[in-house]
């Protein structure tokens, strides 16, 4: 089987993807199948040498010659959401001229990084349905929903100009895409509301991988040396952006709040268009309780989330249902406990108690949070069998395993 990934963004790019599109990859090669991938050259996060370097590599051969990648020339992915936007349909444009002209093509797959990325997909798809005259299925990866997730975030609201488009894109993309993988049961619930066939969809969460994400014990984290960290305090961590949706800003909140409790320490790992700032109010405020510094690298996923005693994840209100953070399969693979400030009637929340992997309080309410981390500094609570429910649920095993199933079976089908 031959598959035709359409990247937005590939290595050395880092997204939240990136992973995931490794270990697929990895599996997809290992089961006998050939990959081709259509990408622009790498801007997005990369230094300026590396930048360089790869404007000379149009194609590329990986895997023991089982992936091939081509790549094409795309302008720097700047802030101006405007001039983003344009970059997002030149991008689609290059892609969709490459693509449609690549030779044997069994399935057409993308993940939703842009959300033009869908109707880019079923044009590819339908390209070549056309010239094979045959039917070549289009696979789509729902990360996130548009343009629910711009409302959620505030960024616009419903019956805007881009709400508008966005719901155009969104239902062109459902209604042609021949299956669609989404990585939550709310997720399946939101785009079956808006009439997408409930055999069309799939739920995948996506994994974390078990074998370099794991507990490290304290006696051997180096971020304790590096941070100067005392190991015998209890450590709340909180590792992610501070941004529009995540509503990260309540830790220092609680932090500020606890601040005369002089055994608890917040440690923060931060990045987003907030994050420079949340940095400053540190330093302004003199939250001595408080070490923030920028994200580490995927690498050291296992050092960050073991260094804790509690690990913080938070989300505005009313953003919560619309999918599950990817962070909580890595915080329960390290087996630390979670205190979610996150809606309590989401599906991290049900996860949370299934699992018995950690507690959830009401989004925003920053006393609520402060008296749950020091019931649990209190009570010592720990949790039981958390990374066994990854193991079970979201290793890279099987969310790799599913995957191939899903392309296995709609070319077998088709």
């Amino acid at each position: 089987m031959r598959i035709l990934f359409l990247d937005a963004y590939f290595e050395p790019e880092q997204i939240a993807f990136t992973h995931l599109e490794k270990d697929l990859l990895e599996g997809l090669v290992q089961a006998g199948h050939e990959i081709e991938i259509v990408c622009p050259t790498p801007t997005r996060g990369v230094s300026a040498e590396v930048a360089k370097e790869y404007k000379k590599i149009k194609t590329e051969t990986l895997y023991d010659g089982h992936v091939h990648v081509t790549r094409f020339s795309t302008p720097q992915e700047g802030k101006n959401p405007v001039v983003r936007a344009l970059r997002y349909f030149w991008c689609n444009l290059r892609s969709y001229q490459i693509g449609k002209n690549i030779k044997n093509i069994d399935v057409v797959f993308a993940n939703s990084t842009p959300p033009t990325q869908g109707m880019l997909g079923v044009m590819v798809a339908k390209s070549l349905s056309k010239k094979n005259n045959r039917k070549v299925p289009f696979v789509f990866s729902l990360q996130d929903i548009f343009p629910d997730s711009l409302v959620n975030a505030k960024m616009t609201k419903k019956g805007s100009l881009i709400w508008t488009i966005g719901r155009k894109i969104e239902d062109f993309s459902y209604n042609c895409a021949d299956k669609i993988i989404v990585i939550s049961e709310s997720m399946k619930h939101n785009i079956i509301e808006k009439g997408v066939p409930e055999e069309k969809i799939v739920v995948i969460p996506n994994w974390v991988d078990t074998e370099a994400t794991k507990p490290i014990p304290k006696n051997e984290n180096r971020l304790f040396d590096e941070y100067g960290i005392a190991p015998d305090k209890f450590i709340v961590v909180y590792a992610g952006n501070f941004g529009a949706a995540q509503g990260a800003e309540i830790v220092l909140d609680v932090a500020k709040h606890l601040k005369a409790n002089t055994d608890i320490q917040f440690v923060i790992f931060g990045g987003g268009s907030g994050f420079e700032a949340a940095r400053e109010r540190v330093t302004k405020t003199a939250l001595t309780n408080v070490i923030i510094d920028s994200l580490l690298p995927q690498d050291r996923v296992s050092e960050v989330y073991s260094i804790g005693d509690v690990a913080i994840i938070t989300c505005k209100k009313g953003v919560g249902g619309s999918g599950m953070p990817s962070k909580t399969w890595s915080i329960m693979a390290c087996d630390t406990p979670i205190i979610a400030a996150f809606d309590t009637d989401s599906e991290l929340a049900t996860i949370l108690e299934s699992a018995n992997a950690g507690l959830c309080v009401e989004p925003g309410n920053a006393n609520a949070l402060a008296d749950t981390i020091l019931s649990m500094k209190e009570t010592k609570n720990k949790v039981h069998g958390s990374r066994n429910y990854v193991l079970m649920h979201a290793s890279a095993l099987i969310g790799v395993k599913q995957y191939t199933n899903v392309f296995c079976e709609i070319v077998e089908n088709t």
